[in-house]
């Protein structure tokens, strides 16, 4: 028998707890984007503030791709809050080539499916060719390339946030990396020395540059001469080496100018804040472990510029393990809304971001109680000093609007009212448990109430003790004469009023009274609530519902 243990508490999650930088003691301000702000003015930047991240579209665009957008916009709007011009950009790495095949995709609602639903041979014929020249395995868009900076871009605009959507391929095109590629060319000597320090295989013959053959469309990666003051390069087109795995070359012999190829990634990340004008950049501890050093090397002494405001964040795991397209293991913003509102998602990542934690989804609940108690401190309802400090700083950038006007109904008690598809019912076991009066607008009713769809759907992906459903009509039954007796107490019981604790206790009392086997009692009650032999936590639920109906399902009147 399944019955509920209430999940919802006063207190925070301890990675609730952790996340508050509340500064009286460490020099830090009571949310982390104004240290990070703080930083960013501190070099006297020119306004617009430029505030980048970055990914290779290399499979399903799912929540850790996000990082960079969502950590980003706290920063911008922390500086637009300060009178700055603030331009948000994130760039898409489509000129790299596919490496590999993904073992999942995202379709245009962001919903993950596998390569056997669409059409994989457009990316199996296209191994080694740039992203931008792939097409849309899903026939959408112009290419797949596109189709992942869309689902970026779509995800942004659910969560508010404006950012420019770059292809790193228009701006190749474009010529906007044309002095890079020509200023690294030009001091290739001191380019490969820098590199070396990060990577083997860098001898006196080794290029960074990979054109595009003109043949087969695939990268390659063998430069036979360069010629700056023309801007070409001659080149072969090679196997190119992926793991334990080869992707054939064509063996053409051609010429390519610097937009016909593109720099190496230790490279091109460098390059890119050349050509942006990039601020600040926020990136992943895999990045601070590798890509980071030799990109402020490269920035400094072989491209002459100074290299962003750097802010490393520490990976959440999802459900205790890495996140991994490979293995399956990924969510989607738009899969995360289905579940929890924008403003609890935003939240999420407006914890303290160089503090690992887990997004367990089967414990979605907590993670909305701590919102939702983040959002009574803002209002002066919690008596957490910290809690307070950083949800007055932090709580008008994660919600669209501050309003101390809104209801929260606490998520597992949203999923109870999901059991049943009766909106006037909802309402109304709503407002049994003191949630609405008399005079709570209908727009706050309204609002309230669209988390139960979301606490639902929580319910059916998770199959939880909350994935049953009251049954409007009275289901078929066939009792012992003894259980019908019970049935008809505790019906009795239930109509003089008491509330669901007292419910829950009197359901074994009646059963001990009745010599009926409490799992055989149980087993009744839902079979009259929810055609099924087991359910939530029988006494309580009954509580929270319309009584007249209780009573009458009880007596078994339909």
């Amino acid at each position: 028998m399944t019955t509920d243990e209430s999940t919802a508490t006063d207190a925070p999650a301890d990675d609730a707890i952790d996340a508050f930088e509340t500064g009286s003691n460490d020099g830090h301000r009571d949310f982390w984007a104004d240290d990070v702000a703080d930083e960013i003015e501190a070099r006297d930047p020119d306004d617009p503030i430029v505030i980048k991240g970055g990914v290779s579209p290399s499979g399903v665009a799912h929540l850790g791709n996000f990082n960079e957008i969502i950590r980003g916009y706290f920063v911008a709007e922390v500086l637009r809050e300060r009178g700055h011009e603030v331009r948000q950009v994130f760039t898409s790495d489509d000129k790299d080539p596919l490496r590999k095949l993904p073992r999942k995709l995202a379709d245009e609602d962001g919903n993950i499916v596998g390569l056997g639903e669409v059409d994989a041979g457009a990316l199996g014929r296209n191994l080694g060719k740039p992203y931008t020249s792939i097409p849309d395995p899903f026939g959408e868009t112009d290419s797949y390339a596109a189709h992942f900076a869309a689902l970026l871009k779509a995800d942004a605009d659910r969560l508010g946030i404006p950012v420019e959507m770059l292809s790193n391929t228009e701006m190749y095109e474009n010529g906007d990396f044309d002095p890079v590629v020509e200023h690294v060319l030009e001091n290739i000597d001191t380019a490969r020395e820098v590199l070396s320090k990060y990577q083997s295989k860098v001898d006196e013959d080794y290029v960074p540059f990979n054109p595009v053959c003109e043949e087969c469309g695939k990268i390659t990666e063998t430069i036979t001469s360069v010629d700056v003051d023309d801007g070409t390069v001659d080149y072969v087109c090679t196997d190119m080496t992926v793991g334990d795995n080869t992707i054939d070359g064509c063996g053409h012999e051609g010429t390519a100018t610097f937009r016909e190829g593109k720099l190496p990634w230790r490279f091109e990340w460098p390059g890119q804040w050349q050509v942006l004008g990039v601020d600040f950049e926020p990136f992943g501890k895999d990045h601070a472990e590798g890509s980071w050093p030799s990109g402020d090397d490269i920035a400094r002494n072989v491209l002459g510029i100074n290299p962003p405001v750097p802010m490393v964040y520490e990976w959440f795991t999802l459900n205790g393990k890495a996140l991994s397209s490979s293995a399956g293991n990924i969510v989607t913003v738009s899969e995360m809304l289905e579940l929890l509102e924008p403003e609890v998602l935003r939240y999420f990542f407006a914890l303290n971001p160089r503090k690992a934690r887990d997004l367990d989804l089967t414990r979605l609940d907590q993670l909305v109680d701590d919102f939702d108690r983040f959002e009574r401190a803002y209002f002066g309802e919690v008596d957490d000093e910290n809690l307070t400090r950083f949800a007055k700083r932090a709580y008008p950038f994660v919600v669209d609007d501050v309003r101390e006007d809104r209801i929260r109904l606490p998520y597992t008690f949203a999923a109870v009212l999901g059991m049943t598809d009766d909106e006037d019912l909802r309402e109304q076991m709503a407002r049994n448990e003191g949630f609405f009066d008399e005079d709570t607008p209908d727009d706050v009713v309204e609002e309230a109430l669209a988390r139960v769809e979301r606490a639902r759907n929580w319910a059916e992906k998770m199959d939880n003790q909350f994935n049953y459903r009251l049954q409007v009509d009275l289901p078929e039954f066939d009792f012992d004469p003894a259980v019908e007796a019970a049935l008809d107490e505790l019906a009795d019981f239930v109509a003089e009023n008491h509330d669901g604790e007292a419910i829950q206790g009197e359901i074994y009392e009646t059963a001990r009274r009745n010599d009926i086997e409490m799992g055989d009692f149980f087993a009744a009650g839902y079979r009259l609530f929810f055609d099924d032999t087991q359910g939530p936590r029988l006494g309580e639920f009954l509580g929270e519902l319309e009584q007249d109906f209780v009573v009458t399902r009880l007596r078994r009147e339909a």
